[in-house]
């Protein structure tokens, strides 16, 4: 018998998944196996359907106001990328965002920056907590602010940013508004109209249980006018013209389409869509209560970002004295089974912020829907144990002995 191997990594891509995943991409790959849009016979056209199937199931899932607003994307960082330089490549401009921000907001911006092609502000997030302050976003704003970018939920300390709050600041002010929501979309409810959002960028691979290489822009309607391109190509639709076509998804959408990763997606959407929202958010939030108690007055383990579950979602960074990051992934999986992510996690700032940069990041556990309080409490206990055990080992040290002979 193998030994047990618990994954709490699924803030780098959600595992496992839902079997109606990979029993609709296996019917894709040996059914239909076609390109929408590339042809008029029937593989063709239900390949076609069956993408429109999951822009409506997005549509639905976020309350959007078009399913044809909702475009397919390589993943996060390649729909953010969409996002940012669509709107700041031609004009320039000055471009608000955190410090809890992921690379995938902070190097796109960083890139225009050193181009010369636009200013920014980075505005500083609580040190314990990660919490940005809303009224200092506002105060950020500019005459030539072009836009409005933070992570959701913080992949280093899982902070809940007021993305509501920040929304009405946003469109008050008439500055877009993107959010990003790769660890938040899934795991708790968002609403594009709700909370304000004018462009939502998510990945398909993570709480939304599809396979990599899946992500989607939400685009709301009116923002496609001042929203540039950042490819165009081929889309099998006004072939006749040499310029991209204007209308929606066909604007932001060019070559053909990772059908069998979005068929798949569409299953993880309609699976979280099936167990609703408020179920799957509720049931986190008893994961994150058991691992808080689990973790509460155990000498030499420290954890970062919210001291309970407000303002908190299902991603941990811990570390415990006398481990180096990797050292605890190592000594985890090792000893327990137990699979994590050490390091930065491509949030140098976030990191700065929590005081964790100049000692190598953190060590990372992360929670999905397939998990059981049974299994937090394990992985509680293993950081408990080896918190335990360091703190005797340092006691007996050489100092240690050498008194009580």
């Amino acid at each position: 018998m193998s030994p047990r191997r618990l994954y709490l990594d699924n803030a780098a891509t959600s595992f496992p998944k839902p079997r109606e995943v990979f029993e609709a991409m296996q019917h894709y790959a040996a059914e239909l196996g076609a390109s929408a849009g590339r042809g008029a016979y029937r593989e063709a056209t239900e390949t076609g359907a069956r993408i429109a199937e999951c822009r409506r199931r997005l549509n639905k899932l976020f309350h959007g106001e078009r399913a044809e607003h909702f475009i397919f994307a390589l993943n996060c960082s390649d729909a953010l990328n969409l996002a940012i330089k669509g709107l700041l490549d031609s004009a320039g401009g000055h471009a608000i965002c955190t410090h809890i921000d992921h690379n995938s907001i902070l190097r796109p911006l960083r890139a225009l920056e050193d181009r010369g092609a636009i200013a920014q502000t980075r505005i500083e997030v609580d040190p314990t907590t990660g919490l940005v302050d809303p009224d200092e976003i506002r105060r950020a704003i500019r005459s030539d602010t072009r836009l409005i970018a933070i992570t959701h939920v913080s992949n280093v300390t899982g902070t809940v940013q007021p993305i509501r709050e920040i929304g009405k600041i946003a469109r008050s002010a008439g500055v877009p508004f993107i959010v990003d929501a790769a660890q938040s979309a899934g795991h708790l409810a968002i609403d594009v109209q709700a909370d304000l959002i004018d462009l939502l960028a998510a990945p398909g691979h993570k709480g939304l249980l599809g396979p990599l290489g899946t992500g989607f822009l939400y685009i709301r309607p009116g923002i496609e006018k001042v929203l540039g391109t950042t490819r165009e190509g081929g889309t099998g639709s006004v072939s006749e013209e040499d310029r991209q076509p204007a209308f929606m998804p066909d604007k932001y959408e060019s070559g053909s389409h990772n059908a069998i990763g979005i068929i798949g997606l569409s299953q993880g959407v309609q699976w979280v869509l099936d167990q609703t929202i408020e179920k799957l958010a509720a049931s986190e939030m008893d994961l994150v209560r058991t691992f808080l108690d689990g973790m509460a007055d155990v000498d030499g383990l420290h954890f970062f970002g919210p001291r309970g579950v407000k303002d908190r979602a299902g991603v941990f960074s811990v570390r415990v004295d006398g481990f180096e990051p990797q050292e605890l992934s190592a000594a985890l999986e090792a000893s327990f089974g137990i699979l994590t992510r050490s390091g930065l996690h491509c949030a140098p700032l976030a990191h700065q912020a929590i005081g964790t940069a100049h000692l190598g990041g953190t060590t990372r556990l992360s929670f999905g829907p397939f998990l059981s309080p049974q299994d937090v409490n394990f992985a509680a206990d293993a950081l408990a144990d080896l918190a335990l055990s360091q703190a005797r080992s340092t006691k007996s040290g050489p100092l240690g002995a050498s008194a009580a002979r």
